[in-house]
């Protein structure tokens, strides 16, 4: 008599949230179908939030607008926090494995020159709606509101910017109630890098130990990110309430045809010129957007190219398809100085706005610096600003008068959003785009990734995704690619 089969029994048990999504679609829990929900828990939240101030206008803050605010700013703080450590080892550990590869410097060029080319029909899209809706002109906005910025961007800056000052690129600033701020310039912390994986390159066999180590920390270094990037639904649910609940939405009334105007822009963008880069590359739009939809949310509601970054890079790695080893090199250079929508759309359309403004006539020659401010200038930003310096740069290259910048602070958070998910989903789509042209992409990752999503429930994903790079890579390298088992981690 045959006794029952029990060792099945403990294993199912064990496992029942498995069990149980394996009975689910994966668009219903998927990491983008998780940042939604959080995105709606969230808009509700904020609506509560602000019917509370609405009820109490001169009370304090409700509480629930102060824990909204301190959830977001704790996420964003905690992304931030490992941008330092993954920059560093990420791009050591990139260097000495391009070491093996004869195209490193085709990859470096193809990246900067599709970053020029993205942000070239970027800012032609700008001025194309800042001619066509007028926004700076017949606006309500009061005169009286100008006033020039306490930071202006400037091309020596961006030189001094680039110079380390430390070891670490850290800078530190005195705040108006006695508080010392520190931060990090990631250009400089990148040219460190870089710096440090060379030297260890061609110090031959006495570096071996210094880059096993730098290779293992970069995994402990994932291994945390990786436990933050788990919190993004509840990060970007609190940021979105808090968005909702304390921004100035109450100044769309007199900037409302300006908001309107930069949006269309970033729509265009998104819709428009980033599918026809995609189509022409051979990419599934459809299938780009579902792999970067985390990307662009988190972008949205943190308003931070940094904070985002260790996500972007983890997408790329893991959904687009792109190998480690030049993802690590891409998207920091990309969170940096990829910045389609606050160097492109915007100072594009708020030049205009100003010019309207002040009834000042541009020419052609005008229009040609716009171009090329925004082409080349968004590295003058790297490391200080960010839009604001960038707008500054343009209208002090065209002779604007940089009072014109007071008129649009009041409505920066609103814009600030949208900006920032097209700089964050521009920069995954020129990594995507470069290492698919370069013969490096990964397709078994893209295409596991858009069977099952990327599941933050568990490290199965990441495995797979090694699983995937490794099978390529037993493939022969030919000269001239980069080696696919590079791609795993």
């Amino acid at each position: 008599m045959s006794t029952p089969d029990t060792t099945d029994a403990p294993a199912a048990a064990s496992t029942p949230t498995a069990a149980a999504r394996r009975h689910l679609p994966a668009w219903l829990t998927g990491f983008g179908a998780q940042v939604i929900i959080g995105l709606i828990v969230g808009l509700i939240l904020g609506f509560i939030a602000r019917a509370q101030s609405s009820d109490a206008p001169d009370a304090a803050a409700p509480w629930l607008s102060t824990f909204l605010d301190k959830t977001g700013s704790i996420y964003v703080s905690l992304l931030k926090t490992m941008v330092p450590p993954l920059i560093i080892t990420a791009v050591i550990t990139s260097v000495a494995n391009l070491r093996k590869v004869a195209n490193a410097a085709r990859l470096a060029v193809s990246t900067l020159l599709w970053f020029v080319i993205t942000a070239f029909f970027s800012v032609l899209v700008g001025i194309a709606v800042g001619l066509v809706m007028k926004p700076g002109s017949g606006t309500s906005i009061d005169a009286s509101t100008a006033a020039e910025p306490s930071h202006t961007g400037s091309w020596m800056g961006f030189i001094d910017s680039v110079v380390p000052t430390n070891f670490l690129g850290l800078g530190a600033s005195a705040n108006t109630d006695g508080e010392i701020s520190v931060s990090f310039n990631v250009l400089q912390l990148l040219i460190i890098s870089l710096a440090l994986g060379i030297a260890a390159v061609k110090a031959g066999k006495s570096a071996e130990p210094f880059l096993a180590i730098t290779e293992s920390l970069l995994t402990v270094v994932q291994k945390v990110l990786w436990w933050i990037i788990r919190l993004a639904p509840i990060g970007t649910g609190a940021l979105i309430g808090h968005a909702v609940a304390d921004y100035g939405w109450d100044a769309l009334g007199s900037l409302g045809k300006f908001v309107l105007a930069i949006y269309v822009g970033l729509a265009i963008v998104l819709l428009v010129i980033y599918p026809a880069v995609l189509a022409s590359n051979g990419l599934s739009v459809t299938g780009f957007y579902r792999r970067v939809w985390p990307v662009t949310s988190l972008g949205f509601v943190t308003r931070s190219s940094m904070g985002v970054m260790p996500v972007t890079q983890r997408v790329t790695e893991q959904s687009m398809g792109v190998p480690s080893a030049y993802a690590s090199f891409a998207v920091p250079l990309g969170a940096t100085t990829k910045m389609d929508g606050c160097a492109s759309v915007y100072p594009a359309v708020a030049a205009l706005f100003v010019a309207q403004f002040y009834g000042l006539d541009l020419n052609f020659t005008d229009y040609l610096l716009i171009i090329f401010v925004s082409v080349i200038g968004s590295a003058a930003t790297a490391g200080t600003t960010g839009a604001t310096v960038m707008l500054t740069l343009t209208l002090s290259t065209l002779g604007l008068p940089l009072a014109g910048v007071g008129l649009l602070l009041a409505i920066e958070p609103i814009i600030d959003m949208g900006r920032t998910a097209v700089n964050v989903t521009g920069q995954a789509l020129v990594a995507t785009i470069v290492a698919k042209r370069a013969g490096i992409w990964e397709k078994d990752v893209w295409d596991a990734a858009g069977t099952h999503g990327l599941d933050l429930d568990s490290d199965a994903d990441a495995a797979d995704a090694a699983d995937a790079a490794d099978a390529a890579g037993a493939a022969e390298v030919t000269s001239g690619a980069v080696p696919a088992d590079l791609a795993s981690r």
